[in-house]
C-alpha cells in the first residue's frame, strides 16, 4: 500500500486537455478503391482529429502562437471566416482555453458544418450568398462576403482574428507535424503527395517537410475542374460543391517552388470517390476527400509500378448528410 501523504506515481496515459489527441492520425491504404493499379494511395484520416477535420491542427498552431505573441489573452474573443471546418476546430480550442468563438460563414455551406460550430459553443454569423445560391456550393464570391462581415465584426468587437489565409502558422502546422508523420509512417517511402487548396497551409506545409527530407518526391496541388485558377488555366465556374477548396484565387501562403504539377476533380468525380470510399474502404468522407483520392487515382494510373501516393482526406461525411453526397 501507497504511504499516506506521499505523491501518487501516475501510471496512467491521459491526455490533459483533448487538445492533446489532435495530430498523429492514422495513414491508412486504399487498395479496395485503386485495386490494379500501378501507384499505391495511402490517406491521412483527419477526422479522427477531435474537430473532425484537419483544420484542427492549424486552429490550435495560431491560437497558441497569438497567446504567445500577447495578441490574445483570457476572456478574448476570436472571429475568422470559415467553411466550416476551420471553425469548428478554432471552437473547439476556444471552449477548452476560456475563448469566445464568432465564425462567419456562407449560407451555402451544409447545414450540419453549422450544427455542429453551435454544440462546439461558436456564436455562428450566416452570410447571404451572392454567388450561385445554391445550397451545398460556395464561390469565390461568397467568399469575398464573407470576408467583409469577419472585418467588420473583428474591427466592431476589437477581437482577434486568426486570418487563416494569411496566417503562416496554419502552414507551419503541417510542416511540424502532418509532413512528419506522412514521412514516419510511410518510413520515408512516399515518392507523391496529393492535396486540395483552400488556404494553401496543408499542401505547402506538407510539401515543405517531404521535400527537406527527399527532394525528389513530387506534390501535387489539386482544384476543382471548373476552377483551376492556380493553374492558370480557364476557369468555368467559380461554384462548386467541393467545400473548403477552390476559391478562384492564389492563396497568400501559396509557394509555388513546391508544386510540380496540378490535377483536377469534378463535381461527380469527388461524389463518386467519397461513395467508393465508405462502400469499399469503410471510410466515411467528404466531398474534398472524394475530390483529393480522385485525383490521386489519376495519378496512380500514370504513375512507375510500387510508387506510393499520399493524400489527406480532410474531414467526415457526416458534415454533409443533408447534401446529396450520399444517397437517402
Amino acid at each position: 500500500m501507497e504511504a499516506p501523504g506521499l505523491p501518487r506515481k501516475e501510471t496512467m496515459k491521459i491526455a490533459k486537455s483533448i487538445l492533446d489527441t489532435i495530430g498523429k492520425t492514422p495513414l491508412v491504404a486504399l487498395d479496395r478503391v485503386t485495386s490494379g493499379l500501378p501507384g499505391r494511395v495511402l490517406a491521412k484520416i483527419e477526422y479522427y482529429n477531435p474537430g473532425a477535420s484537419i483544420k484542427d491542427r492549424a486552429a490550435l498552431a495560431m491560437i497558441e502562437t497569438a497567446e504567445k505573441q500577447g495578441l490574445l489573452k483570457k476572456g478574448g474573443t476570436v472571429v475568422e471566416l470559415t467553411s466550416g471546418n476551420m471553425g469548428t476546430g478554432l471552437a473547439v480550442v476556444c471552449a477548452v482555453k476560456g475563448y469566445r468563438m464568432i465564425a462567419v460563414m456562407s449560407e451555402g455551406n451544409s447545414e450540419e458544418r453549422v450544427h455542429m460550430l453551435r454544440a462546439v459553443g461558436a456564436k455562428v454569423v450566416l452570410v447571404p450568398q451572392v454567388g450561385s445560391k445554391r445550397l451545398g456550393q460556395v464561390s469565390r464570391e461568397d467568399l469575398e462576403a464573407v470576408d467583409v462581415e469577419t472585418t467588420r465584426l473583428t474591427k466592431k468587437l476589437k477581437a482577434f482574428r486568426p486570418n487563416q489565409f494569411y496566417n503562416e502558422s496554419c502552414a507551419h502546422a503541417h510542416e511540424l507535424a502532418t509532413g512528419k508523420e506522412i514521412w514516419e509512417q510511410t518510413e520515408g517511402k512516399v515518392g507523391v503527395f496529393v492535396a486540395s487548396i483552400g488556404t494553401g497551409g496543408t499542401f505547402v506545409g506538407v510539401a515543405r517537410a517531404l521535400k527537406k527530407r527527399n527532394s525528389q518526391i513530387e506534390c501535387y496541388a489539386a482544384e476543382p475542374a471548373s476552377a483551376p485558377f492556380i493553374a492558370g488555366k480557364k476557369v468555368t465556374n467559380t461554384s462548386h460543391k467541393i467545400q473548403g477548396t477552390g476559391y478562384s484565387l492564389i492563396p497568400p501562403l501559396w509557394d509555388k517552388d513546391l508544386c510540380d504539377g496540378f490535377v483536377t476533380a469534378t463535381d461527380a468525380e469527388a461524389l463518386r470517390f467519397s461513395r467508393l470510399l465508405s462502400r469499399k474502404e469503410g471510410i466515411f468522407s467528404g466531398f474534398s476527400s472524394g475530390a483529393n483520392v480522385a485525383c490521386s487515382v489519376k495519378l496512380a494510373r500514370k504513375a512507375k509500378p510500387g510508387t506510393v501516393i499520399v493524400t489527406v482526406l480532410p474531414d467526415t461525411g457526416l458534415k454533409y448528410l443533408s447534401t446529396d453526397l450520399f444517397e437517402k
